[in-house]
């Protein structure tokens, strides 16, 4: 019997990615507009982070999250909206003294990374279990934070996307859910091949999976750059959810820049069904997550 598979949509992220793409979103009715056009080509999830208008640059300004929002769910699209909490949490030291963050850093309080979502209440966010090396800046989340943001996001009636760059952040997150800052069942996103991170290998996915809580949860993967398409089929194989989109890909395929989001996800639902599985609708991925349609 086909299994129903959930594909979320990573719209844009926060990378330096829009002179490398034009297909890349930047202004909030371009990230609404190719979330919108995600979902009808089949992503369950659209995952949203904002960004400057007139830089391209990453940006954490509530009111470009909520016109966002807001346009999405005018527009009568059902998908399930998942807002990021990962900016500010950009360390690099500076050049003369390692104490003093460098002006690139964007170290933010867990309440400033949070007021979006718990204004706008979006049916998911995104929690990152951990620090990583991502690139070359340290991407800083300390356990303290990280718990003051879970209390936050679940005092808000939201669902976090547990997600997890190494193995130790899949611990972290089983003790969480033992202390309950994390009610089950739980929502995990395995991130693959982020530079310094998991690589992009089955291997890795089967290891992370094999972590995570034995009953209980849902487990999504990506996989990065060349290996997107790759996690896809390997996330069938293994029973998971998949995320795609220009947030952390830019290629339909070698040497061919993604024309778009919902390209990215139509090469994902040809995966996945030519794989026997079916396609799940944002109404099914919120009976299969547990979720409460927002407002």
């Amino acid at each position: 019997m086909a299994r129903k598979v959930m594909i979320a949509c990573a719209l844009t992220g926060a990378a330096d990615t829009p002179g490398k793409n034009p297909a890349v979103p930047v202004t909030p009715k371009q990230i609404a507009e190719s979330g919108i056009a995600a979902a009808k080509a089949g992503a369950a999830i659209v995952h949203i982070h904002v960004r400057n208008p007139e830089t391209t640059g990453p940006s954490m300004e509530l009111a470009h999250y909520k016109e966002v929002v807001d346009r999405i769910r005018d527009s009568g699209t059902d998908v399930v909206i998942n807002l990021t909490t990962g900016a500010g949490a950009r360390f690099i030291p500076g050049s003369n003294d390692p104490m003093v963050p460098d002006p690139r850093s964007t170290m933010s309080t867990p309440a400033q990374r949070v007021r979006h979502v718990v204004e706008l209440k979006p049916e998911i966010c995104s929690l990152d279990m951990g620090s990583i090396n991502m690139g070359n800046y340290a991407f800083v989340n300390t356990v303290p934070h990280i718990e003051e943001m879970a209390i936050a996001i679940r005092d808000a009636g939201v669902t976090p996307e547990i997600e997890v760059f190494e193995p130790g952040h899949i611990l972290l997150a089983k003790r969480m859910i033992q202390t309950g800052h994390f009610k089950t069942p739980t929502l995990f996103q395995i991130c693959l091949g982020v530079t310094w991170g998991t690589p992009a290998t089955p291997d890795a996915m089967k290891f992370m999976r094999d972590l995570l809580p034995p009953s209980d949860n849902t487990w999504f993967t990506f996989g990065c750059a060349a290996q997107q398409f790759p996690m896809v089929a390997q996330a069938m194989l293994y029973g998971g959810h998949v995320r795609v989109g220009l947030e952390d890909n830019l290629y339909l395929a070698r040497g061919k820049l993604a024309p778009s989001n919902a390209a990215l996800v139509e090469k994902a639902v040809d995966i996945i069904e030519a794989m026997g599985e079916e396609l799940a609708t944002p109404a099914e991925a919120r009976q299969m997550l547990g979720l409460r349609k927002a407002a």
